[in-house]
């Protein structure tokens, strides 16, 4: 009788623990459809351009430093690393940067105002170049443009959430996530949301990562300037993230009520002695 007795309890209590066990995450793997041989086209080829409130670097060189450097802008000293528990600083240099106004437009020097925005970096140095030699105040001027302060955010269940800067012409969303450290054993890969600023809207577009068909059709597979990508925690996250892990949908829940019923089934086999 106290072995049957005991046994009954045993078989509950496997049940509980097959229940807190089911919480384990399947769909952890990339790209599950996935085909040897396939090829997938990649709709949206966007590379990033130039929008008000950006920042650039625009440097002018020619055989001619001293006439190349009418057109750029002087270099800035600022201190690196500076804390105010200590006195010890750093400095380093900087070159300035033209600001993008709200008219899409920069000031540069000698030309005025030249309107760059919704343009690439190549565009931006070729239209410069042009202008420099059509006014003949550079001959053989070369021009480069770099970002100097575009960035995207990645947040939720990755290693290294933050912020991120954007130093090429292009940048996918699995650069971003490998610059984040990868999703965590956590992160949702059905459901990776994308925030975009679109004319002052926020357009919100979902990313399944086990889906190679779902991701490369996507039409923010490659990011923009001040995108924020959010990975959603699973259920088994969600569980852990409540006070102490310790509610009903818990497995910390459930292993107590595991230990209080086997402490109760010691108890009634020992009464029944």
């Amino acid at each position: 009788m106290r072995s049957k007795l005991f046994m009954k309890f045993a078989g509950a209590i496997g049940m509980v623990l097959a229940l807190a066990a089911c919480s384990t995450p399947k769909d952890v793997a990339y790209f599950q459809d996935r085909a040897d041989g396939t090829s997938i086209e990649i709709l949206n080829q966007q590379v990033i351009r130039v929008q008000p409130s950006d920042k650039l670097s625009i440097i002018v060189n020619s055989k001619n430093p001293e006439l190349a450097n009418m057109f750029n802008l002087p270099y800035v000293t600022h201190r690196i690393g500076a804390l105010e528990k200590t006195s010890n600083l750093s400095t380093g240099q900087q070159i300035s940067c033209y600001t993008v106004d709200n008219e899409g437009n920069i000031d540069f020097p000698q030309l005025g105002k030249i309107r760059v925005t919704g343009m690439q970096r190549q565009e931006i140095a070729a239209l410069i170049k042009s202008k420099l030699i059509e006014t003949q105040l550079v001959l053989d001027p070369v021009v480069t443009v770099e970002f100097a302060n575009l960035y995207f955010s990645v947040l939720g269940e990755v290693t290294h959430p933050g912020r991120f800067t954007i130093d090429q012409d292009k940048i996918s969303i699995l650069d971003a996530i490998g610059m984040a450290g990868d999703l965590t054993i956590n992160g949702k890969r059905q459901n990776v949301t994308v925030f975009r600023d679109n004319n002052g809207k926020k357009d919100i577009y979902t990313l399944d990562l086990t889906s190679a068909y779902n991701l490369y059709s996507s039409p923010v597979y490659y990011l923009q300037q001040k995108d924020i990508v959010y990975v959603e925690p699973n259920d088994n996250r969600i569980r852990q993230s409540t006070i102490n892990g310790n509610n009903v949908r818990s497995t910390s829940f459930w292993i107590s009520v595991t230990s209080l019923l086997t402490s109760i089934a010691v108890l009634v086999v020992n009464l029944t002695k």
